[in-house]
Protein backbone atom coordinates (compact mmCIF):
# COMPACT_ATOMS: atom_id res chain seq x y z
CA UNK A 1 0.00 0.00 0.00
CA UNK A 2 1.43 3.12 -0.83
CA UNK A 3 1.09 6.35 1.37
CA UNK A 4 1.95 10.43 1.32
CA UNK A 5 4.17 11.81 3.56
CA UNK A 6 1.39 12.89 5.68
CA UNK A 7 1.58 9.66 7.44
CA UNK A 8 1.80 10.13 11.53
CA UNK A 9 5.29 9.65 12.64
CA UNK A 10 4.09 6.41 14.66
CA UNK A 11 3.77 5.08 11.44
CA UNK A 12 7.42 5.77 10.00
CA UNK A 13 8.97 4.28 12.99
CA UNK A 14 7.60 0.89 12.00
CA UNK A 15 10.33 -1.65 11.18
CA UNK A 16 10.80 -3.15 7.87
CA UNK A 17 9.44 0.03 6.12
CA UNK A 18 11.41 3.70 4.68
CA UNK A 19 10.79 6.36 3.42
CA UNK A 20 12.27 7.13 -0.37
CA UNK A 21 11.80 9.59 -2.82
CA UNK A 22 10.20 7.93 -5.92
CA UNK A 23 12.18 8.44 -9.57
CA UNK A 24 9.93 8.82 -11.51
CA UNK A 25 7.70 11.17 -9.38
CA UNK A 26 10.17 13.55 -7.45
CA UNK A 27 7.72 16.24 -5.64
CA UNK A 28 6.33 13.38 -3.97
CA UNK A 29 7.85 11.18 -1.37
CA UNK A 30 6.51 7.75 -1.24
CA UNK A 31 6.52 5.18 1.50
CA UNK A 32 6.32 1.18 0.85
CA UNK A 33 8.57 -1.77 2.11
CA UNK A 34 10.31 -2.26 -1.24
CA UNK A 35 9.25 -0.48 -4.39
CA UNK A 36 6.76 2.22 -5.11
CA UNK A 37 3.53 1.16 -7.18
CA UNK A 38 2.41 4.71 -7.95
CA UNK A 39 -1.09 3.89 -7.44
CA UNK A 40 -1.64 6.40 -4.98
CA UNK A 41 -0.33 9.82 -7.19
CA UNK A 42 -1.42 8.11 -10.74
CA UNK A 43 -3.71 10.80 -11.56
CA UNK A 44 -0.19 13.31 -12.36
CA UNK A 45 0.60 10.85 -14.43
CA UNK A 46 0.08 7.51 -16.58
CA UNK A 47 -3.01 5.43 -15.97
CA UNK A 48 -2.42 2.44 -13.69
CA UNK A 49 -2.45 -0.35 -16.81
CA UNK A 50 -3.47 -3.09 -14.08
CA UNK A 51 0.24 -4.54 -14.33
CA UNK A 52 2.75 -5.69 -11.24
CA UNK A 53 4.80 -2.57 -10.57
CA UNK A 54 8.36 -1.85 -11.48
CA UNK A 55 10.61 -4.87 -10.15
CA UNK A 56 7.60 -7.37 -9.13
CA UNK A 57 8.56 -10.75 -10.20
CA UNK A 58 7.12 -11.87 -13.39
CA UNK A 59 3.96 -14.52 -12.96
CA UNK A 60 5.67 -18.35 -12.92
CA UNK A 61 4.94 -20.66 -15.74
CA UNK A 62 2.92 -17.66 -18.14
CA UNK A 63 3.83 -19.45 -21.30
CA UNK A 64 3.64 -22.82 -19.77
CA UNK A 65 0.66 -23.71 -21.65
CA UNK A 66 0.21 -25.90 -25.00
CA UNK A 67 0.69 -24.23 -28.56
CA UNK A 68 -2.20 -26.64 -29.89
CA UNK A 69 -5.20 -28.69 -28.81
CA UNK A 70 -7.02 -30.20 -31.24
CA UNK A 71 -5.07 -29.57 -33.91
CA UNK A 72 -6.14 -25.85 -33.87
CA UNK A 73 -3.38 -23.11 -32.42
CA UNK A 74 -4.27 -21.79 -28.91
CA UNK A 75 -4.92 -18.11 -28.47
CA UNK A 76 -1.98 -17.80 -26.40
CA UNK A 77 0.38 -19.17 -29.29
CA UNK A 78 -1.59 -17.13 -31.72
CA UNK A 79 -0.29 -14.22 -29.90
CA UNK A 80 3.45 -15.08 -29.15
CA UNK A 81 3.11 -15.80 -33.20
CA UNK A 82 1.87 -12.91 -33.86
CA UNK A 83 4.45 -10.42 -32.40
CA UNK A 84 7.45 -12.48 -32.75
CA UNK A 85 7.36 -14.12 -36.10
CA UNK A 86 5.96 -12.99 -39.40
CA UNK A 87 2.86 -14.88 -39.15
CA UNK A 88 1.21 -18.02 -38.76
CA UNK A 89 1.65 -20.66 -41.17
CA UNK A 90 0.34 -24.24 -40.77
CA UNK A 91 3.96 -25.23 -40.93
CA UNK A 92 4.80 -22.95 -38.38
CA UNK A 93 1.54 -24.68 -36.16
CA UNK A 94 2.65 -27.92 -36.96
CA UNK A 95 6.49 -26.79 -35.30
CA UNK A 96 4.66 -24.83 -32.12
CA UNK A 97 2.68 -27.78 -31.77
CA UNK A 98 5.76 -30.12 -31.46
CA UNK A 99 6.84 -28.92 -27.92
CA UNK A 100 5.10 -29.35 -25.15
CA UNK A 101 4.28 -25.75 -24.32
CA UNK A 102 4.95 -22.41 -25.63
CA UNK A 103 7.83 -21.89 -23.68
CA UNK A 104 9.56 -24.38 -25.13
CA UNK A 105 8.88 -23.17 -28.45
CA UNK A 106 10.27 -19.92 -27.47
CA UNK A 107 13.21 -21.18 -24.88
CA UNK A 108 14.09 -22.94 -28.88
CA UNK A 109 13.78 -19.93 -30.65
CA UNK A 110 16.02 -17.88 -28.06
CA UNK A 111 18.53 -20.76 -29.00
CA UNK A 112 18.66 -20.24 -33.06
CA UNK A 113 21.68 -21.91 -33.72
CA UNK A 114 20.12 -25.29 -32.51
CA UNK A 115 17.09 -24.75 -35.60
CA UNK A 116 18.40 -26.22 -39.00
CA UNK A 117 17.74 -23.55 -41.19
CA UNK A 118 18.58 -24.42 -44.44
CA UNK A 119 15.43 -22.83 -46.36
CA UNK A 120 16.75 -19.73 -45.47
CA UNK A 121 20.26 -19.95 -45.99
CA UNK A 122 19.43 -21.64 -49.61
CA UNK A 123 19.19 -17.58 -49.99
CA UNK A 124 22.86 -16.84 -49.22
CA UNK A 125 23.66 -17.32 -52.79
CA UNK A 126 20.53 -15.92 -54.51
CA UNK A 127 22.13 -12.08 -54.76
CA UNK A 128 25.62 -12.40 -55.69
CA UNK A 129 25.93 -8.70 -55.46
CA UNK A 130 25.76 -9.05 -51.51
CA UNK A 131 29.27 -11.15 -51.54
CA UNK A 132 30.84 -8.24 -53.11
CA UNK A 133 33.92 -6.21 -51.42
CA UNK A 134 33.59 -2.17 -51.10
CA UNK A 135 36.22 -2.18 -53.66
CA UNK A 136 34.60 -4.61 -56.36
CA UNK A 137 31.27 -3.12 -56.33
CA UNK A 138 32.76 0.72 -56.54
CA UNK A 139 34.57 -0.49 -59.77
CA UNK A 140 31.48 -2.38 -60.79
CA UNK A 141 29.47 0.90 -60.36
CA UNK A 142 31.63 2.45 -62.32
CA UNK A 143 31.29 0.08 -65.16
CA UNK A 144 27.77 -0.38 -64.89
CA UNK A 145 26.34 2.65 -63.32
CA UNK A 146 23.56 1.98 -60.38
CA UNK A 147 25.24 -1.36 -59.44
CA UNK A 148 25.68 -0.53 -55.74
CA UNK A 149 22.14 0.87 -55.65
CA UNK A 150 20.78 -2.86 -57.18
CA UNK A 151 22.96 -4.67 -54.17
CA UNK A 152 21.20 -2.11 -51.73
CA UNK A 153 18.11 -3.82 -53.33
CA UNK A 154 19.44 -7.17 -53.17
CA UNK A 155 19.79 -6.95 -49.83
CA UNK A 156 16.20 -5.87 -49.07
CA UNK A 157 14.85 -8.46 -50.89
CA UNK A 158 17.10 -11.04 -49.04
CA UNK A 159 16.12 -9.83 -45.80
CA UNK A 160 12.41 -10.37 -46.76
CA UNK A 161 13.30 -13.86 -47.92
CA UNK A 162 14.89 -14.72 -44.74
CA UNK A 163 11.91 -12.77 -42.78
CA UNK A 164 9.49 -15.48 -45.07
CA UNK A 165 11.63 -18.90 -44.71
CA UNK A 166 13.31 -18.37 -41.94
CA UNK A 167 12.18 -20.63 -38.95
CA UNK A 168 14.74 -18.70 -36.14
CA UNK A 169 11.78 -16.26 -36.84
CA UNK A 170 12.03 -14.69 -33.36
CA UNK A 171 15.75 -13.96 -34.05
CA UNK A 172 14.61 -12.65 -37.73
CA UNK A 173 12.10 -10.18 -35.94
CA UNK A 174 14.53 -8.95 -32.83
CA UNK A 175 17.15 -8.70 -35.36
CA UNK A 176 14.83 -5.68 -37.81
CA UNK A 177 14.43 -3.95 -34.61
CA UNK A 178 17.48 -3.65 -33.69
CA UNK A 179 18.38 -2.64 -37.32
CA UNK A 180 15.55 -0.27 -36.99
CA UNK A 181 16.91 0.73 -33.48
CA UNK A 182 20.63 1.14 -35.11
CA UNK A 183 19.39 2.52 -38.54
CA UNK A 184 21.71 3.18 -41.42
CA UNK A 185 19.01 3.56 -44.48
CA UNK A 186 20.12 1.37 -47.13
CA UNK A 187 20.32 4.33 -49.77
CA UNK A 188 22.19 6.51 -47.83
CA UNK A 189 24.92 8.35 -50.12
CA UNK A 190 28.51 5.55 -49.82
CA UNK A 191 26.78 2.58 -47.19
CA UNK A 192 26.92 0.15 -50.70
CA UNK A 193 29.89 -1.07 -49.69
CA UNK A 194 29.54 -1.97 -45.91
CA UNK A 195 25.78 -2.27 -45.19
CA UNK A 196 24.67 -5.92 -46.13
CA UNK A 197 27.61 -7.20 -43.85
CA UNK A 198 26.48 -4.31 -41.39
CA UNK A 199 23.03 -5.99 -41.26
CA UNK A 200 24.88 -9.31 -40.53
CA UNK A 201 26.66 -7.63 -37.83
CA UNK A 202 23.32 -6.83 -36.11
CA UNK A 203 22.11 -10.11 -36.61
CA UNK A 204 25.02 -11.62 -34.86
CA UNK A 205 24.12 -9.75 -32.10
CA UNK A 206 20.30 -9.26 -31.66
CA UNK A 207 20.30 -12.10 -29.12
CA UNK A 208 23.71 -10.84 -27.56
CA UNK A 209 23.99 -8.11 -25.23
CA UNK A 210 23.06 -4.53 -25.96
CA UNK A 211 26.53 -3.01 -25.38
CA UNK A 212 28.43 -5.35 -27.37
CA UNK A 213 26.14 -4.47 -30.00
CA UNK A 214 26.33 -0.85 -29.50
CA UNK A 215 30.29 -1.02 -29.50
CA UNK A 216 30.31 -2.87 -33.04
CA UNK A 217 27.40 -0.92 -34.28
CA UNK A 218 28.66 2.60 -33.61
CA UNK A 219 32.06 2.27 -35.43
CA UNK A 220 31.19 0.05 -38.35
CA UNK A 221 32.61 1.68 -41.45
CA UNK A 222 28.52 1.50 -42.62
CA UNK A 223 27.54 3.95 -39.53
CA UNK A 224 30.33 6.07 -39.84
CA UNK A 225 29.31 6.60 -43.37
CA UNK A 226 25.90 7.34 -42.84
CA UNK A 227 26.41 9.63 -39.92
CA UNK A 228 29.07 11.03 -41.33
CA UNK A 229 32.29 10.20 -38.86
CA UNK A 230 34.35 8.26 -41.36
CA UNK A 231 35.18 12.02 -42.24
CA UNK A 232 35.79 13.30 -38.73
CA UNK A 233 39.04 14.93 -37.19
CA UNK A 234 40.51 16.02 -34.86
CA UNK A 235 40.77 19.34 -36.64
CA UNK A 236 37.10 19.56 -37.45
CA UNK A 237 35.13 16.98 -35.55
CA UNK A 238 32.07 16.25 -37.51
CA UNK A 239 29.25 15.89 -34.44
CA UNK A 240 26.62 14.08 -36.41
CA UNK A 241 27.50 11.12 -34.93
CA UNK A 242 28.14 12.07 -31.36
CA UNK A 243 24.77 13.69 -31.10
CA UNK A 244 22.45 11.13 -32.62
CA UNK A 245 24.51 8.09 -30.46
CA UNK A 246 22.83 10.08 -27.73
CA UNK A 247 19.39 11.91 -28.95
CA UNK A 248 18.39 8.27 -30.88
CA UNK A 249 20.40 4.77 -30.19
CA UNK A 250 21.18 5.36 -26.31
CA UNK A 251 19.97 8.40 -23.89
CA UNK A 252 17.77 10.23 -25.74
CA UNK A 253 16.51 13.76 -25.53
CA UNK A 254 16.77 16.02 -22.42
CA UNK A 255 19.71 13.86 -20.84
CA UNK A 256 22.75 15.90 -22.45
CA UNK A 257 24.04 19.00 -23.24
CA UNK A 258 25.53 20.32 -26.42
CA UNK A 259 29.11 20.34 -24.81
CA UNK A 260 27.94 16.37 -24.28
CA UNK A 261 27.62 16.22 -27.98
CA UNK A 262 30.92 17.89 -28.58
CA UNK A 263 32.47 15.63 -26.55
CA UNK A 264 30.81 12.62 -27.96
CA UNK A 265 32.06 13.89 -31.78
CA UNK A 266 35.82 14.36 -30.15
CA UNK A 267 35.73 10.77 -28.74
CA UNK A 268 34.71 9.00 -31.94
CA UNK A 269 37.21 10.88 -34.04
CA UNK A 270 39.70 8.42 -35.98
CA UNK A 271 37.16 5.52 -37.62
CA UNK A 272 38.20 6.71 -40.86
CA UNK A 273 37.06 5.23 -44.43
CA UNK A 274 38.56 6.39 -47.91
CA UNK A 275 35.31 7.24 -49.84
CA UNK A 276 35.26 6.72 -53.58
CA UNK A 277 38.75 5.72 -54.01
CA UNK A 278 39.87 2.50 -51.96
CA UNK A 279 36.96 2.34 -49.79
CA UNK A 280 40.00 1.26 -47.13
CA UNK A 281 37.95 1.71 -43.62
CA UNK A 282 40.73 1.59 -40.69
CA UNK A 283 41.76 3.46 -37.44
CA UNK A 284 43.78 6.70 -38.03
CA UNK A 285 45.57 7.52 -34.94
CA UNK A 286 46.40 10.96 -36.37
CA UNK A 287 43.12 12.12 -36.76
CA UNK A 288 41.89 11.17 -33.06
CA UNK A 289 41.03 14.15 -31.00
CA UNK A 290 43.01 14.04 -27.95
CA UNK A 291 42.24 15.64 -24.11
CA UNK A 292 40.38 15.48 -21.41
CA UNK A 293 36.36 14.79 -22.70
CA UNK A 294 33.23 14.61 -20.50
CA UNK A 295 29.89 13.43 -21.79
CA UNK A 296 27.69 13.53 -18.46
CA UNK A 297 28.29 11.34 -15.78
CA UNK A 298 31.46 9.51 -18.13
CA UNK A 299 35.37 11.30 -18.18
CA UNK A 300 38.19 10.42 -19.53
CA UNK A 301 41.69 12.08 -19.74
CA UNK A 302 41.82 10.40 -23.20
CA UNK A 303 45.42 11.15 -23.57
CA UNK A 304 46.42 8.35 -25.86
CA UNK A 305 46.34 8.64 -29.61
CA UNK A 306 44.52 5.30 -29.95
CA UNK A 307 41.10 6.63 -28.66
CA UNK A 308 39.47 2.88 -29.57
CA UNK A 309 40.09 2.45 -25.59
CA UNK A 310 38.19 5.57 -24.71
CA UNK A 311 35.36 4.99 -27.35
CA UNK A 312 34.57 1.52 -26.04
CA UNK A 313 34.62 3.07 -22.90
CA UNK A 314 32.59 5.59 -23.53
CA UNK A 315 30.19 2.95 -25.39
CA UNK A 316 30.00 0.94 -22.40
CA UNK A 317 28.90 3.56 -20.33
CA UNK A 318 26.12 4.74 -22.42
CA UNK A 319 25.22 1.37 -23.08
CA UNK A 320 24.64 0.80 -18.89
CA UNK A 321 23.01 4.13 -18.08
CA UNK A 322 19.90 4.01 -16.48
CA UNK A 323 18.28 6.21 -19.51
CA UNK A 324 19.09 3.62 -22.25
CA UNK A 325 17.66 1.12 -20.47
CA UNK A 326 14.70 3.00 -19.92
CA UNK A 327 14.70 4.32 -24.12
CA UNK A 328 15.38 0.85 -24.90
CA UNK A 329 12.70 -0.65 -22.62
CA UNK A 330 10.06 1.42 -24.11
CA UNK A 331 10.52 0.86 -27.76
CA UNK A 332 10.71 -2.70 -27.30
CA UNK A 333 7.51 -2.52 -25.60
CA UNK A 334 5.91 -0.57 -28.55
CA UNK A 335 7.12 -2.90 -31.26
CA UNK A 336 6.00 -5.86 -29.11
CA UNK A 337 3.13 -4.90 -26.65
CA UNK A 338 0.94 -1.46 -27.48
CA UNK A 339 1.99 1.75 -28.95
CA UNK A 340 1.21 2.96 -25.20
CA UNK A 341 2.76 0.43 -23.04
CA UNK A 342 2.86 1.89 -19.20
CA UNK A 343 5.41 3.23 -17.25
CA UNK A 344 4.94 -0.34 -14.67
CA UNK A 345 6.00 -2.17 -17.89
CA UNK A 346 8.97 -0.02 -18.92
CA UNK A 347 10.26 -0.06 -15.47
CA UNK A 348 9.89 -3.74 -14.83
CA UNK A 349 11.82 -4.04 -18.74
CA UNK A 350 14.52 -1.68 -17.72
CA UNK A 351 14.82 -3.53 -14.51
CA UNK A 352 15.45 -6.40 -16.37
CA UNK A 353 17.93 -5.10 -18.83
CA UNK A 354 20.47 -3.12 -16.21
CA UNK A 355 20.33 -6.30 -14.30
CA UNK A 356 21.19 -8.45 -16.75
CA UNK A 357 24.13 -5.80 -18.04
CA UNK A 358 22.63 -5.06 -21.24
CA UNK A 359 21.65 -8.79 -22.37
CA UNK A 360 18.58 -8.88 -24.23
CA UNK A 361 17.31 -12.42 -23.71
CA UNK A 362 15.79 -11.37 -20.50
CA UNK A 363 14.57 -8.81 -21.19
CA UNK A 364 12.43 -10.45 -23.82
CA UNK A 365 11.79 -12.95 -21.31
CA UNK A 366 10.60 -10.80 -18.89
CA UNK A 367 8.26 -9.05 -22.00
CA UNK A 368 6.55 -12.48 -22.79
CA UNK A 369 5.90 -13.36 -19.61
CA UNK A 370 4.07 -10.27 -18.12
CA UNK A 371 0.59 -9.80 -18.06
CA UNK A 372 0.41 -6.82 -20.36
CA UNK A 373 1.83 -8.58 -23.13
CA UNK A 374 -0.26 -11.69 -22.69
CA UNK A 375 -3.22 -9.23 -22.47
CA UNK A 376 -2.15 -6.55 -25.31
CA UNK A 377 -3.30 -9.68 -28.31
CA UNK A 378 -4.56 -7.62 -31.28
CA UNK A 379 -3.17 -4.53 -30.50
CA UNK A 380 -0.25 -3.59 -32.95
CA UNK A 381 -0.85 -2.91 -36.95
CA UNK A 382 1.17 -4.78 -39.32
CA UNK A 383 3.33 -1.85 -41.16
CA UNK A 384 3.92 -2.57 -44.91
CA UNK A 385 6.66 -4.89 -45.06
CA UNK A 386 5.50 -7.56 -42.30
CA UNK A 387 2.05 -7.41 -43.89
CA UNK A 388 3.37 -8.17 -47.26
CA UNK A 389 5.48 -10.98 -45.97
CA UNK A 390 2.38 -12.03 -43.64
CA UNK A 391 0.57 -12.64 -46.90
CA UNK A 392 3.16 -14.65 -48.75
CA UNK A 393 3.65 -16.56 -45.89
CA UNK A 394 -0.08 -17.15 -45.88
CA UNK A 395 -0.71 -18.21 -48.89
CA UNK A 396 2.07 -20.31 -49.19
CA UNK A 397 3.75 -18.56 -52.00
CA UNK A 398 7.26 -19.38 -52.99
CA UNK A 399 9.50 -17.85 -54.68
CA UNK A 400 12.65 -19.62 -56.47
CA UNK A 401 16.40 -18.54 -56.96
CA UNK A 402 15.75 -15.31 -59.34
CA UNK A 403 16.46 -15.12 -62.58
CA UNK A 404 15.81 -11.67 -63.72
CA UNK A 405 14.27 -8.62 -62.64
CA UNK A 406 10.69 -9.63 -62.53
CA UNK A 407 11.30 -12.93 -60.63
CA UNK A 408 9.24 -13.30 -57.29
CA UNK A 409 12.29 -13.09 -55.51
CA UNK A 410 13.07 -9.37 -56.94
CA UNK A 411 9.33 -8.42 -57.41
CA UNK A 412 8.49 -8.42 -53.87
CA UNK A 413 10.10 -5.75 -53.12
CA UNK A 414 8.41 -3.57 -55.50
CA UNK A 415 5.45 -4.70 -53.47
CA UNK A 416 6.59 -3.39 -50.12
CA UNK A 417 7.19 0.25 -51.58
CA UNK A 418 3.72 0.31 -52.64
CA UNK A 419 2.50 0.26 -49.69
CA UNK A 420 4.39 2.92 -48.43
CA UNK A 421 7.86 1.68 -46.36
CA UNK A 422 10.74 -0.89 -48.15
CA UNK A 423 12.78 -2.27 -45.22
CA UNK A 424 15.53 0.04 -44.09
CA UNK A 425 14.52 2.63 -46.23
CA UNK A 426 13.07 5.42 -44.26
CA UNK A 427 15.29 8.27 -44.69
CA UNK A 428 15.85 9.39 -41.71
CA UNK A 429 18.32 8.08 -39.07
CA UNK A 430 15.77 7.24 -36.56
CA UNK A 431 14.30 4.61 -38.09
CA UNK A 432 10.93 4.17 -38.90
CA UNK A 433 8.30 4.17 -36.96
CA UNK A 434 6.73 1.10 -34.74
CA UNK A 435 3.64 3.03 -33.45
CA UNK A 436 -0.15 1.63 -35.16
CA UNK A 437 -1.10 5.31 -36.06
CA UNK A 438 1.94 5.34 -38.49
CA UNK A 439 0.57 2.65 -40.92
CA UNK A 440 -3.08 3.38 -40.72
CA UNK A 441 -3.98 5.77 -43.20
CA UNK A 442 -6.43 4.99 -45.53
CA UNK A 443 -3.91 4.79 -48.84
CA UNK A 444 -1.68 2.27 -47.01
CA UNK A 445 -4.87 0.43 -45.48
CA UNK A 446 -6.04 0.39 -49.94
CA UNK A 447 -2.54 -0.64 -50.86
CA UNK A 448 -2.71 -3.74 -48.84
CA UNK A 449 -6.22 -4.86 -50.06
CA UNK A 450 -4.57 -4.55 -53.69
CA UNK A 451 -1.79 -6.24 -52.73
CA UNK A 452 -3.44 -9.14 -51.30
CA UNK A 453 -5.72 -9.02 -53.74
CA UNK A 454 -2.87 -9.55 -56.84
CA UNK A 455 -0.99 -12.40 -54.65
CA UNK A 456 -4.51 -14.36 -54.08
CA UNK A 457 -5.30 -14.09 -58.01
CA UNK A 458 -1.78 -14.81 -58.33
CA UNK A 459 -1.26 -12.50 -60.86
CA UNK A 460 1.83 -10.74 -59.89
CA UNK A 461 5.01 -11.35 -59.76
CA UNK A 462 4.55 -14.70 -61.91
CA UNK A 463 8.14 -15.97 -63.00
CA UNK A 464 9.77 -17.94 -60.70
CA UNK A 465 7.38 -18.51 -58.34
CA UNK A 466 4.78 -20.91 -57.14
CA UNK A 467 0.96 -20.67 -56.18
CA UNK A 468 -1.14 -22.86 -54.99
CA UNK A 469 -3.82 -24.35 -57.28
CA UNK A 470 -6.80 -22.08 -56.91
CA UNK A 471 -9.26 -25.67 -56.45
CA UNK A 472 -6.49 -27.11 -53.83
CA UNK A 473 -7.92 -24.34 -51.04
CA UNK A 474 -11.23 -26.30 -51.10
CA UNK A 475 -10.59 -29.01 -48.92
CA UNK A 476 -12.46 -31.70 -50.68
CA UNK A 477 -12.35 -34.53 -53.60
CA UNK A 478 -13.64 -34.30 -57.11
CA UNK A 479 -17.23 -34.71 -56.60
CA UNK A 480 -17.58 -33.86 -53.01
CA UNK A 481 -19.01 -30.56 -51.37
CA UNK A 482 -18.30 -28.21 -48.47
CA UNK A 483 -20.80 -25.84 -46.71
CA UNK A 484 -19.44 -22.22 -47.81
CA UNK A 485 -19.42 -21.86 -43.67
CA UNK A 486 -17.07 -24.28 -43.48
CA UNK A 487 -15.18 -23.56 -46.39
CA UNK A 488 -14.45 -20.12 -44.86
CA UNK A 489 -13.67 -21.60 -41.35
CA UNK A 490 -10.92 -23.58 -43.38
CA UNK A 491 -9.61 -20.71 -45.13
CA UNK A 492 -10.19 -18.95 -41.66
CA UNK A 493 -7.58 -21.83 -39.82
CA UNK A 494 -5.29 -21.98 -42.89
CA UNK A 495 -4.50 -18.61 -43.45
CA UNK A 496 -5.15 -16.69 -40.25
CA UNK A 497 -4.31 -19.81 -37.74
CA UNK A 498 -7.50 -19.41 -35.91
CA UNK A 499 -11.32 -20.09 -36.03
CA UNK A 500 -13.26 -17.72 -38.60
CA UNK A 501 -15.55 -15.19 -36.34
CA UNK A 502 -19.33 -14.29 -37.14
CA UNK A 503 -17.70 -10.57 -38.77
CA UNK A 504 -15.64 -12.58 -41.17
CA UNK A 505 -18.51 -14.80 -42.14
CA UNK A 506 -20.45 -12.58 -42.68
CA UNK A 507 -18.12 -10.20 -44.74
CA UNK A 508 -17.60 -13.80 -46.88
CA UNK A 509 -21.24 -14.06 -47.52
CA UNK A 510 -21.53 -10.54 -48.59
CA UNK A 511 -18.75 -9.75 -50.75
CA UNK A 512 -19.44 -13.29 -52.65
CA UNK A 513 -23.05 -13.46 -52.78
CA UNK A 514 -22.73 -17.23 -51.74
CA UNK A 515 -24.90 -18.08 -48.64
CA UNK A 516 -23.55 -19.50 -45.54
CA UNK A 517 -25.50 -23.04 -46.15
CA UNK A 518 -24.61 -23.27 -50.00
CA UNK A 519 -22.13 -26.54 -51.00
CA UNK A 520 -19.09 -25.68 -52.98
CA UNK A 521 -17.76 -28.19 -54.87
CA UNK A 522 -14.06 -27.85 -56.76
CA UNK A 523 -16.51 -27.14 -60.11
CA UNK A 524 -18.33 -24.20 -58.28
CA UNK A 525 -18.10 -20.48 -59.94
CA UNK A 526 -16.73 -19.67 -56.75
CA UNK A 527 -14.16 -21.93 -57.35
CA UNK A 528 -13.64 -21.00 -60.86
CA UNK A 529 -14.30 -17.06 -60.75
CA UNK A 530 -14.42 -15.84 -57.08
CA UNK A 531 -11.73 -17.63 -55.28
CA UNK A 532 -9.56 -14.55 -55.54
CA UNK A 533 -12.06 -12.55 -54.01
CA UNK A 534 -12.99 -14.82 -51.36
CA UNK A 535 -9.01 -15.40 -50.48
CA UNK A 536 -8.55 -11.65 -50.40
CA UNK A 537 -11.34 -10.79 -47.92
CA UNK A 538 -9.78 -13.14 -45.51
CA UNK A 539 -6.66 -11.73 -46.05
CA UNK A 540 -8.26 -8.24 -45.26
CA UNK A 541 -9.47 -9.10 -42.39
CA UNK A 542 -8.29 -6.92 -38.95
CA UNK A 543 -7.33 -10.57 -38.00
CA UNK A 544 -4.40 -10.02 -40.72
CA UNK A 545 -3.89 -6.56 -40.31
CA UNK A 546 -2.85 -6.60 -36.98
CA UNK A 547 -0.72 -8.90 -34.77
Amino acid sequence: MTRLLTSSPAEKKKPGRKWHRCKLHKKHTCWHARTCPHRKHKAHHEPDSGGPPPGTPNPPGALDQPAVVGGVATALALHVASRFTYGMTPALLAEMGGYPTVQAWVDAQLQPGSLADGDAEATESWWPRLSWSPQTMWANDQATPGEAWRAMADYQRWCLQRRMRSRRQLLESVTEFFENHLHVPVHDDGVFGFRADYGRLIRSHALGRFDQMLQAAIIHPAMGISLDNASSTKKAPNENLGRELLELHTVGRGNYTENDVKASARILTGYRVQMWSTWNAWYDTPSHWTGPVQVMGFSHPNADADGRAVAAAYLGYLARHPATAHRLARKLAVRYVSDEPSVQLVDHLASVYLASDTAIVPVLRALLSHPEFLASAGLKVRNPADDVVATWRALDIRAAAPTGDGSGANAVLWQTVSLGQAPFDWARPDGQPEDGSSWSSVSRVLASFETHYTLCGGWWPTTDTTYHPVASWVPVAAGQSIRFDALVEHLSQTLLGRTATARLLQACVQVTGVAAATAITTNHSLVKWGMPTLLTTVLDSPEHMTR
